[in-house]
C-alpha cells in the first residue's frame, strides 16, 4: 500500500491494486482442497484484526472472512463435481492456465461478495478485481521464475 499510495496518492480505495494474498488463496486451495479453509483461516482473521481492530466482529467482516476463505476451495470443488479435477495428481501435468482461470472467477465472485457484505461503491469492486487478477497474476510469474532459476542451478 505504501508504494501504491505514492504512484496513485489521489486514489480514493483502501483496496490495494497488487493483492497477492489472492494468488496465496489460489494455490492454497489448489495444492490442499478444504484444508486450505482452515489453513488460510488464522492469517486472513489477523489482517482482519490489523486493519479494523475491534470492528473484525462485525457481522460485514466475519462474513467477509468467510467469503475469503472458502470462495476458491468452493469453485475448485464444484469443478471437480463438474468433471473438472484441477486438483494435483501425480499422473498428470498441471494445467497452469486452468488454475489461472479458476483464480479469476473466484475474483469475479469473491469481489462482489465481499461488497455485498461491506455496502461498497463500484470503485472498491473494480479496485478488488484489479488488485485480485494482478496478484494472482503477479505470483504466479514469481514463482514461475523462481522455480526456473532452481532447476538451473540443478
Amino acid at each position: 500500500m505504501p508504494l501504491q499510495n505514492v504512484f496513485f496518492p489521489e486514489y480514493p480505495s483502501r483496496a490495494s491494486l497488487l493483492f497477492l494474498p489472492h494468488g496465496v488463496r489460489v494455490l492454497a486451495a489448489w495444492l490442499l482442497g478444504w484444508r486450505a479453509i482452515f489453513a488460510l483461516l488464522p492469517g486472513v482473521f489477523a489482517v482482519f484484526a490489523f486493519l479494523g481492530g475491534a470492528d473484525v466482529f462485525l457481522p460485514s467482516r466475519l462474513l467477509a472472512i468467510v467469503i475469503a476463505v472458502t470462495t476458491v476451495p468452493t469453485v475448485f470443488y464444484l469443478l471437480k463435481w463438474a468433471g473438472w479435477d484441477l486438483f494435483p495428481s501425480p499422473d498428470r501435468k498441471p494445467c497452469w492456465l486452468c488454475v489461472m482461470g479458476v483464480g479469476v472467477i473466484t475474483s469475479f465472485l469473491a469481489s462482489a461478495m465481499t461488497n455485498m457484505s461491506f455496502g461498497s461503491a463500484g470503485v472498491e469492486y473494480i479496485a478488488f478485481l484489479i488488485g485480485d487478477f494482478s496478484g494472482l497474476f503477479f505470483l504466479m510469474l514469481g514463482l514461475y521464475f523462481a522455480f526456473r532459476f532452481m532447476d538451473r542451478r540443478t
